[in-house]
């Protein structure tokens, strides 16, 4: 009688997890191990918003084990290697071989090759699966060979392939085995000492929480898709992108799950638009992978001519806190402290004013969101801030700097969404929500701060600066001042 390790990391969830159908198949018995190791992540250990969210994923992994007479086991590693802990639950169990589902960042990467080389050096057989991807990122190219560096042929390549494999279905049986000792979730500290974290109560982390926001996503806002995903007073988007990064759903669930539920609905919804942002998470990783520098260096490297401003610690305070003065930038940094999230429209406009109208360097930012989101990606966030810094691949135009003014007005043209978040702007009268100090007498009454930035001068001043930089040498970037 056979036993095999299934090693958990982000692919909380028993439906369409090929390690864990694998091991399955091939094995009398299963041990399902999670090892909590924060410290191989180095500085991108997971954030506070992200442990919040890994303290509740895991426990409704353990619940739907319980369903097959079993648990999650769990282990922490606070100095040493991860394969000391496999090698522990090997010599506990008897296993055979142990079952993963690969990670792409760039430390994962580099641990799961050592955790392969030192435990098939053991004679135990080591076997990993693609669960996060519609394509592993070496398998697809440009003609040249090459990796990709701009979306839209990437997207039309990708676009082919992702109907190819349909999602596996949750293995039956599974004959689960223990460990003679495992840690509670709780035993692993993951939840914030403070009360900030009240705010995430509407999120249900979880596979079977994914399964049900793909539900609500397609029983009306797919087929509203196009004109509703950037409108952040509505639930126009999926909201799936934490349950996508903790594994709690794949990619090929959430397009099969959208076909299928638009078929048995008769909506006639057309999920292309919503498959295609689907692909600039795909884009994100890919990127990753192949220039794995992205998330601490410009993708760009003419970009590091850019003359950032000195690390200004009260400008970043302000805009951390949502106190900027620009309405809808507040709105979406109160939302995301509030929340964990943050509408993706939003997201672009607050970077924006953090690296072009104030010129902090777009580190910073990143780190921010590493800590405040729950859906905090690495590929995704590096992506994200260099592209609206101008420095990424496919960027944004150097002189693409949003006025935050004319896209709330467009985007929240009633100000539902900066009357939420803003409570001191609820009583605004028409323009004045977007742009409050426009009427002295209501802005001293309302006792929302001025304005942290001119919008106009500061947008001269970063298109000059962009100017420059453009026709400056390449050189090595300056760091933010700590």
């Amino acid at each position: 009688m056979t036993t095999a390790i299934v090693w958990f990391r982000r692919d909380l969830r028993l439906a369409d997890n090929p390690a864990l159908s694998a091991a399955v198949a091939a094995h009398e018995k299963v041990l399902p191990l999670y090892i909590h190791a924060p410290g191989e992540d180095g500085e991108w250990a997971p954030g506070a918003a992200s442990r919040w969210w890994l303290h509740h994923s895991l426990q409704g992994l353990d619940v739907s084990l319980r369903r097959h007479h079993g648990s999650l086991q769990i282990l922490q590693i606070l100095q040493g290697p991860t394969v000391d802990a496999l090698r522990a639950a090997i010599e506990a169990t008897g296993a055979t071989a142990v079952y993963f589902n690969r990670l792409y960042e760039p430390k994962a990467i580099a641990r799961d090759k050592a955790v392969r080389r030192a435990l098939e050096g053991d004679g135990v057989e080591v076997a990993s699966f693609n669960a996060a991807l519609w394509c592993e990122p070496w398998d697809i190219a440009t003609q040249q060979n090459e990796p990709y560096r701009v979306f839209t042929p990437f997207w039309r390549n990708l676009r082919t392939r992702i109907d190819e494999v349909a999602p596996v279905a949750e293995p039956k049986p599974m004959h689960l085995t223990t460990l003679p000792k495992t840690l509670s979730v709780d035993a692993l500290g993951l939840l914030p000492t403070l009360d900030w974290a009240r705010g995430f109560a509407d999120w249900s982390p979880g596979e079977q929480g994914a399964l049900e926001m793909l539900d609500l996503f397609a029983d009306d806002a797919v087929g509203h898709y196009v004109e509703g995903r950037d409108i952040p007073a509505r639930h126009g988007t999926s909201r799936l992108s934490p349950h996508l990064h903790f594994g709690e759903i794949s990619p090929l669930q959430v397009a099969e799950g959208l076909r299928e539920r638009v078929r048995k609905r008769k909506n006639g919804a057309d999920i292309e638009p919503y498959l295609r942002q689907l692909g600039w998470r795909e884009f994100g990783h890919h990127l990753l992978y192949h220039f794995p520098k992205t998330p601490k260096e410009n993708f760009n490297p003419k970009f590091n001519a850019f003359r950032w401003e000195k690390r200004d610690a009260h400008a970043l305070r302000r805009w951390k806190e949502g106190k900027t003065g620009i309405p809808i930038v507040d709105a979406g940094m109160r939302e995301l402290w509030a929340t964990g999230w943050m509408h993706n429209r939003v997201r672009m406009l607050v970077a924006s004013l953090l690296t072009k109208n104030l010129r902090q360097h777009w580190l910073l930012g990143e780190k921010w969101f590493w800590d405040t989101l729950v859906d905090a990606d690495l590929a995704n966030n590096a992506m994200g801030w260099q592209w609206v810094a101008g420095s990424g691949a496919d960027a944004a135009p150097y002189f693409r700097i949003f006025n935050p003014v004319t896209q709330s007005e467009k985007f929240d043209p009633d100000g539902t969404y900066i009357r939420r978040w803003v409570p001191e702007l609820a009583n605004a009268p028409g323009r004045l929500v977007h742009a409050p100090w426009e009427d002295e007498a209501f802005l001293k009454q309302s006792g929302y701060p001025r304005p942290l930035v001119d919008l106009k001068r500061s947008r001269e001043d970063a298109l000059t600066a962009y100017q420059s930089a453009r026709g400056a040498p390449s050189a090595a970037g300056r760091a933010p001042e700590e």
